[in-house]
């Protein structure tokens, strides 16, 4: 499972010229779901973006959690993160998961986030518009393979 996270003042999703997903100071996740992605990888991005150390504290360092601070997340699906472009200039989206299945995966996720915070979300396989703030900015990118198979 791929996230990019952003730090955001505020951001939205709009389909269709309607507003589906809005939230203010927070967290813009992009979620991607691999292929061979199983609940260990939903468990560990989740807990990586939930517990990121990423707002600044009463020093200006950052030290604080989205949970800490009483933020927000806007979710937005993103098979495109599984797009490899090592050939052509088409990307192959081989390695992302088939949307029925990404689509229970996405929604889990969303689910076990909302547990802990308010999350808004885009629509799963829209085009979508998304709008944002960024802060900082702040933008990291989250890979539970990665994570799994780290360099010696």
């Amino acid at each position: 499972m791929r996230a990019v996270v952003q730090r955001v003042a505020w951001a939205k999703v709009d389909v269709d010229g309607e507003t589906v997903g809005k939230i203010a100071r927070g967290l813009l996740v992009y979620l991607g779901v691999g292929k061979s992605d199983g609940d260990d990888d939903r468990a560990y991005v989740l807990a990586k973006v939930l517990g990121l150390r990423i707002f600044e504290n009463d020093a200006g360092k950052m030290d604080k959690s989205v949970v800490d601070v009483g933020g927000s997340l806007l979710v937005v699906s993103q098979f495109t993160l599984y797009g490899d472009v090592r050939r052509g200039r088409r990307p192959s989206f081989d390695g992302a998961m088939e949307p029925d299945a990404a689509k229970v995966m996405y929604e889990r996720f969303v689910h076990e986030a909302r547990a802990q915070l308010r999350v808004e979300t885009g629509r799963f396989r829209a085009e979508m518009r998304v709008i944002s703030e960024n802060e900082g900015p702040v933008t990291l990118w989250i890979d539970s393979v990665v994570a799994s198979n780290p360099r010696p």
